[in-house]
């Protein structure tokens, strides 16, 4: 498991949290309307998911990292020197363009990277609305870093470091930053690679600096007459942080199935986004996608008292996973495992609560009733958690839970998204 990257991600998490309450709080007093309750705990959960895909699946990089290191770099680098600090720093953020470029480019890495880039909102939960199987594949292109002699070490607290600074270009509160703005990653250069429109698209991949974007020719300035349109062309629709993970994966593997020729089977998973062929196409054809004409943010959550039961069961959720970072290397593998499973189970029933989807309230109360059970019956929590006034607290909190979604599910709702479609189109 990778617990420097799971340590990591505990100590600097209430940094994040009080930044992005403080940029909530300060969108409110302004009334600039940067934030969505769904789509914030969406982005969030798909946050948790990848921190803890990550912890389980980070090895299969580290592994070969290290292999390479030992067995085909001619030297390595001193550790203790700052000169290699700086090398590595400056070679991560290299690799990490073309890690991004090709993210945008290959319809495999999309299907990756396509998670960062569902939200249709713009704001700090968005930076933390990373890709849960990005372990998979990610690490192909920072073995040069391991090629030139970079310790493990090294790589890894650069790549924590490179990867934490992202974290505040992701904001609308911040406007132009003058010269900033031509030579290192900012909130307006970014906001221009997260935009879908035709002046924007595909630009700006540099994690820190920008001398990479103006070398390979992929820099593009923000301009006032072309407000920035977030989110992916053809948008998810939803809010399930396991679907968001699968969804293009899922739509390659639906038209590799389809393609009679076998060259456009292998094509679909190497070819740039969106690419289909010609005989699925025209078999299957899909409607031109317009950012300026289909834009709308998608809102399948109507009701006051789901939303809010799920933005407090939420909290609870960021708890237990600040709790699981903490015993990453206090328990077993298994119980890790089971731990992250609870996570992840209660994530995904949550995203179907925001869509008012009655499976998945029922799920809920399934899930509910089950921590009641172990907590109140058992007596223990994960981590062989034993004090009364915990262990009881958390099972006179799911009792409470259950009313609560009782009483938001029993309330009045408007008819969802799906539900209006279908009553347009004449069906029950």
């Amino acid at each position: 498991m990778d617990t420097t990257y799971g340590r990591a991600v505990a100590l600097a998490v209430p940094v994040f949290i009080f930044l992005i309450a403080l940029e909530f709080t300060i969108d409110r007093v302004r009334r600039t309307h940067y934030y969505h309750l769904a789509d914030a705990i969406n982005s969030l959960s798909c946050g948790i998911v990848s921190t803890g895909m990550r912890v389980f699946f980070g090895f299969l990089g580290l592994f070969v990292y290290e292999w390479v290191l030992q067995h085909a770099a001619p030297l390595q680098l001193a550790a203790n020197r700052w000169f290699t600090w700086v090398y590595a720093f400056v070679l991560y953020d290299l690799c990490y363009y073309w890690q991004h470029r090709l993210g945008h480019t290959v319809g495999l890495f999309w299907a990756t990277h396509s998670v960062h880039h569902q939200s249709e909102e713009f704001n700090l939960t968005t930076a933390l609305r990373q890709p849960g199987t990005g372990a998979f594949t990610n690490w192909i292109f920072y073995v040069p870093l391991a090629l030139s002699g970079v310790p493990i070490q090294v790589f890894l607290l650069t790549g924590v470091a490179q990867l934490f600074y992202q974290f505040w270009p992701h904001t609308q509160l911040i406007g132009r930053l003058g010269v900033l703005d031509r030579w290192i990653q900012t909130p307006s250069n970014h906001r221009v690679h997260h935009a879908q429109n035709d002046l924007y698209l595909d630009r700006n991949y540099v994690g820190v600096f920008l001398v990479w974007d103006h070398l390979f020719g992929t820099f593009q300035e923000e301009r006032d007459e072309e407000p920035c349109i977030y989110g992916v062309r053809g948008q998810l629709k939803s809010w399930n942080p396991v679907w968001a993970n699968l969804h293009y994966w899922w739509l390659m593997a639906v038209d590799c199935g389809r393609a009679r020729r076998w060259s456009d089977k292998a094509r679909i998973w190497i070819a740039p986004p969106g690419w289909r062929p010609a005989d699925v196409e025209a078999r299957f054809p899909k409607t031109e996608y317009d950012p300026y004409r289909d834009f709308s943010r998608y809102d399948p959550a109507r009701s006051v008292g789901l939303s809010v039961y799920a933005a407090v069961q939420f909290l609870g959720v960021m708890a237990a996973n600040s709790h699981f970072l903490a015993l990453l290397a206090k328990q077993g593998t298994w119980w890790n495992l089971a731990y992250f499973g609870f996570i992840l189970g209660s994530l995904l029933c949550l995203g179907g609560v925001l869509e008012s989807r009655r499976e998945f309230l029922l799920l809920e109360a399934v899930r509910m009733a089950g921590i009641a059970a172990c907590t109140l019956g058992g007596g223990v929590w994960f981590g062989g958690v034993q004090d009364a006034r915990v262990v009881m607290g958390i099972g006179a909190f799911a009792v409470a839970s259950l009313g609560g979604l009782w009483m938001a599910a029993a309330g009045k709702e408007e008819p969802s998204a799906r539900e209006r479609a279908n009553a347009g189109a004449g069906t029950t």
